[in-house]
């Protein structure tokens, strides 16, 4: 069968965003993510026409399509923040990463919908990232909003598939809302992918509850925690609780075709390896 699977890793953008094509490049990468800016600052200089053309030339060079590559967007920002002004700042801030992507020709951003911090309920919660994402929608186009789901570690919400549903739920323009699977927060969250019998239970309670056609990329991770733990901490394939089965079955699903599949393990001077690891799987 020819090979559908776009896999790749989260590329470090240090020194211009060009350079994460590059070192996507680098490991043999059919796929890559990044940071458009510092993600552990609010603010960022805004991109210069040099820097995006130098991007798009990179990116052009390299044979990577723009629709596998899924910016991420910082850590920094919660949009179902309770207080009103910290909700607004990471409005504001969410708003210039799609701004960004919008500049860099690319179709999605990536993040982790918001934290209540026990402070407003999960409904309350679910409501407000929903809000912050219809009002960043009407003011962008042609960029699709992946929400990612968490481990459910602290007071994050996004781990249980109902959270995604009841925010897709509540985007009016929903050709522009998409989801992000990462396996190690699927895992921890307490979704089991270990065999075949479990995979297909779990991946059919996804369809049930969110439906593929909303699945736009996926984080390939092994997780250090436990099954259900509610920890986020991500390992390298095959070194964790998950082991390397799940992986063998994702490289030879359908469901997972044309969408960028990304390494965020831990060790990144094996991803050239584990790039070629997961398209050794494939049947």
């Amino acid at each position: 069968m020819t090979n559908k699977k776009f896999v790749g890793a989260h590329t470090s953008a240090a020194g211009g965003v060009f350079n994460a094509v590059k070192n996507a490049e680098a490991i043999g990468a059919k796929a890559f993510a990044l940071f458009t800016k510092n993600q552990k600052r609010w603010d960022a200089k805004p991109l210069e026409t040099a820097t995006i053309d130098k991007f798009q030339k990179e990116l052009d060079k390299s044979g990577i399509l723009a629709k596998h590559v899924l910016p991420h967007d910082s850590y920094l920002i919660n949009l179902g923040h309770p207080e009103v002004e910290k909700r607004e700042k990471s409005m504001d801030a969410f708003l210039d990463e799609v701004q960004r992507c919008e500049l860099l020709g690319l179709d999605k951003l990536n993040f982790h919908p918001g934290s209540h911090l026990k402070q407003i309920s999960e409904d309350e919660c679910l409501g407000k990232i929903a809000e912050a994402m219809n009002r960043t929608l009407d003011k962008t186009s042609g960029v699709s909003l992946v929400l990612e789901n968490t481990a459910g570690q602290g007071s994050n919400l996004g781990w249980r598939f109902e959270h995604l549903a009841a925010i897709i739920d509540k985007i009016e323009d929903k050709s522009r809302v998409g989801v992000c699977i990462d396996t190690c927060h699927m895992f921890t969250a307490g979704y089991d992918i270990r065999t075949r019998d479990v995979y297909d239970k779990t991946w059919a309670e996804f369809e049930h509850i969110v439906g593929f056609k909303y699945l736009m990329g996926m984080h390939i991770n092994d997780s250090k925690p436990d099954l259900g733990s509610h920890v986020d901490r991500h390992h390298s394939l095959g070194l964790g609780k998950i082991g390397l089965d799940a992986f063998r079955f994702i490289m030879n699903d359908e469901r997972m075709d044309d969408i960028p599949l990304i390494l965020e393990t831990i060790d990144e001077s094996i991803w050239k390896e584990e790039i070629e690891l997961l398209y050794s799987f494939v049947d």
